[in-house]
């Protein structure tokens, strides 16, 4: 029989042991973890110091702020318009506002498991796309009409991310799948197309759709430059998250195919009932650092032309008085960012969770 007495202490695994263990397992070591932890602590004071304590939070022109020892936020009070809307029209930003909402609210609902089916989430986006686009535009309900060139900040941002990534999600899994067609003509023609566009800088690739597509093509087929742009940027995606899907389906065993068609299952039946859930499953954690990537990539549309937030936080500062205090303005703009970042990697985390005891 085995000894209970012998069973391990129950301090194993604690924080206490861990720290016993590898941070104080000796005098040297104990010392260097005070020192570390202290510094820590220190830079901690410095920050917060600068950040609150000494921080001037509003103030009626960039003269009272050097009088501070902290930051200067009143920069973000003057000129938060100008970095949450860019150049759309004063006296419109309500119309900005209620479009970013209707593109957060739509993202958030996408990630209701009750809108999971393909009808609701077909049904949310069409809705939800275009509250933005008529609210943004204006001219097809009887607003005021603005054109794209004058869309910007925080709004043009999230509009661009979730454009990219409704369009090149289906797109990817199209391409990941004749990748994988048994005719030689397909599958070599979009290994080659996956293979090229991935080994092009993305801003070459929207350079391209921005700038070169209308020298080579007649006026009545230029369109609209922020579709090109979002189209050559879905492709872009696209053509990356195929790689994601196809290592989704190497990692299914071949006798699930099989299986399937033992069954009497049609190949779309095979495909839409055993095989993509698995490769959902098995693509999540790649395709959740793509979709985080693209989030961040949206920033490069500043150098063709558009006025996305991080334009928009360069001509906050662009001007004689706020331009010593661009570090705030970054640091708001960052803050921004790691917010909607950060809920998209918990909301990754769910998802893994979720899969996980689903596949138990």
């Amino acid at each position: 029989m085995t000894d209970i007495a012998a069973a391990p202490p129950s301090t194993v695994g604690t924080a206490s042991h861990w720290l016993k263990k590898h941070a104080f397992s000796s005098l040297p070591a104990s010392i260097a973890t005070v020192l570390f932890f202290a510094l820590l602590l220190y830079i901690a004071y410095l920050v917060f110091d600068w950040a609150v304590i000494g921080a001037v939070w509003s103030a009626e022109n960039a003269d009272q702020c050097p009088t501070a020892h902290g930051a200067c936020w009143s920069v973000i009070d003057a000129r938060y318009r100008l970095i949450l809307f860019g150049l759309y029209p004063y006296d419109l930003h309500w119309r900005s506002t209620l479009a970013c909402v209707a593109i957060v609210l739509t993202v958030i609902l996408s990630c209701i498991p009750l809108f999971w089916s393909l009808k609701r989430l077909a049904l949310l986006w069409v809705v939800g796309f275009g509250a933005y686009y008529l609210l943004m535009e204006g001219g097809p309900i009887g607003l005021q009409e603005v054109t794209t060139d004058q869309w910007g900040g925080l709004s043009l941002t999230l509009f661009l991310f979730s454009s990219v990534v409704l369009i090149g999600m289906p797109m990817g899994l199209g391409l990941a799948l004749a990748r994988r067609s048994k005719l030689p003509a397909i599958s070599y023609g979009v290994s080659i197309l996956i293979d090229f566009i991935r080994s092009l800088p993305l801003l070459t690739t929207l350079f391209t759709a921005a700038v070169v597509v209308p020298i080579l093509l007649p006026d009545w087929l230029h369109g609209d430059k922020i579709w090109r742009v979002i189209i050559a940027f879905a492709l872009f995606f696209a053509c990356y998250q195929a790689e994601v899907f196809r290592g989704g389906f190497q990692a299914i065993p071949r006798g699930q195919f099989e299986a399937g068609q033992a069954l009497g299952l049609h190949f779309w039946q095979i495909l839409g009932r055993i095989v993509l859930p698995q490769v959902f499953r098995h693509s999540l954690p790649g395709t959740i650092n793509m979709v985080v990537v693209t989030f961040k990539e949206t920033a490069i549309v500043i150098i063709i032309g558009f006025f996305e937030i991080l334009a928009s936080a360069n001509a906050a500062f662009g001007t004689g008085e706020w331009a010593p205090y661009y570090i705030e303005v970054y640091v708001f703009v960052g803050l921004i960012y790691w917010i909607f970042i950060f809920s998209l990697s918990q909301y990754g985390e769910y998802l893994k969770r979720r899969m996980s005891v689903a596949k138990r």
